[in-house]
């Protein structure tokens, strides 16, 4: 059996649920002990990803309402594996099973077939839903208020682009104070507009959108990361491809970097208010696999959402033939708006690991 299921090393954590099963969470064994921690900071970030919150979304409605079965005690985290869960009480499977041997395009019906014999959980996708990303936000809320409490980083995401309108560059503050202003989670008012008017026109013509979120982390020290296979930038570009829908990752100038010059490229450093620092950020805050203080930069790429409501080709398994099929059920149009906490999430998780790891956060805060 592998190990799929778990992220990180020291900061441990276990991903458990399926769609429509009881219930989905995480268990956290690693984190330490005294943080101030309740439900309702949980909920906070659950809130931000539940669906049915506008009608650019999925309308399944969960309450998501977490609950913390273990280690927290008055308040504080006590050492011991933190477990949570959210219970799943919208279901409806009944679509599923009309097209149970007819998988969808872009899905992992078949492969999820394949390689379980058949005996995976199908009903909304199974293990293999964007619902199992609750249990990456409720994991992610426990990290960003350990990273916050500990080296006062922040972690924020927004939404970049959606259908090719890219939100313009801001400072932190304005990201900070508008990114969950509007449905599109889009702090540039303007690129917000246009990026609702392409995702009501692409859902009333049956089709969907894809996009990118942006993550920042601020206050980051110099020195997390252990190159070279646990480097941060790839410990971190694994977390966001292992968010469904995610098909690319880049830092700080990415993939315009391979169109630069070294000149262009290079961050030169310079002494900033007695510390060293960089006076661009092409790197993204990764050096050699090291954070280097400045601010991680990261972006993930989604692909438009595989369920739409148009025909399309597939092949019936029983019958082994070609077929079409119209998919059913409740479905996002796009899934960057409420990716933008699940990023923001994953991101945090991985800082808090590297920083446990790194001696930086010690097993007793508070």
């Amino acid at each position: 059996m592998g190990t799929g299921n778990i992220l990180g090393e020291r900061f441990v954590v276990v991903s458990f649920g399926e769609s429509h099963g009881r219930c989905v969470g995480v268990v956290i064994d690693g984190c330490p002990a005294g943080l101030e921690i309740s439900e309702e900071d949980i909920q906070m970030e659950l809130d931000r990803r539940r669906p049915g919150q506008s009608i650019l979304t999925t309308q399944r409605r969960e309450q998501d309402r977490v609950e913390i079965l273990s280690g927290v005690f008055n308040g504080r985290t006590t050492g011991a594996p933190i477990c949570m869960l959210v219970w799943n009480r919208d279901v409806d499977s009944s679509p599923y099973l009309r097209i149970l041997n007819k998988p969808r395009p872009g899905h992992a019906d078949y492969v999820a077939r394949v390689k379980y014999g058949g005996f995976n959980d199908w009903r909304g996708g199974g293990r293999f839903s964007a619902r199992v990303t609750a249990g990456y936000v409720m994991a992610g809320a426990v990290a960003k208020k350990l990273l916050s409490k500990t080296l006062g980083i922040e972690v924020m995401a927004y939404t970049k682009e959606i259908g090719g309108v890219v939100a313009g560059e801001l400072p932190p503050e304005v990201i900070r104070e508008r990114r969950y202003a509007n449905d599109v989670r889009c702090p540039d008012e303007e690129a917000a507009k246009r990026m609702t008017e392409l995702i009501l026109k692409a859902r009333g013509e049956g089709d969907s959108l894809g996009g990118v979120v942006e993550c920042i982390a601020l206050n980051v020290p110099v020195g997390l990361g252990e190159p070279v296979f646990s480097s941060l930038d790839s410990d971190l570009a694994r977390v966001l491809f292992s968010i469904p829908a995610v098909k690319g990752v880049e830092f700080g100038a990415g993939f315009r970097a391979s169109r630069m010059r070294g000149s262009e490229h290079n961050d030169p450093y310079v002494v900033r208010n007695g510390r060293v620092e960089t006076l661009t950020n092409n790197s993204g805050g990764v050096v050699g696999g090291i954070s280097n203080g400045m601010p991680i930069v990261v972006r993930a790429a989604f692909k438009p959402v595989s369920s739409i409501a148009k025909p399309q080709r597939t092949v019936d398994l029983e019958k082994m033939r070609e077929t079409e099929i119209i998919i059913p059920g409740r479905h996002d149009p796009v899934v960057v708006p409420r990716a933008v906490p699940i990023v923001e999430a994953v991101v945090a998780i991985t800082l808090a690991d590297h920083a446990v790891r790194a001696g930086f956060i010690k097993n007793v805060v508070g």
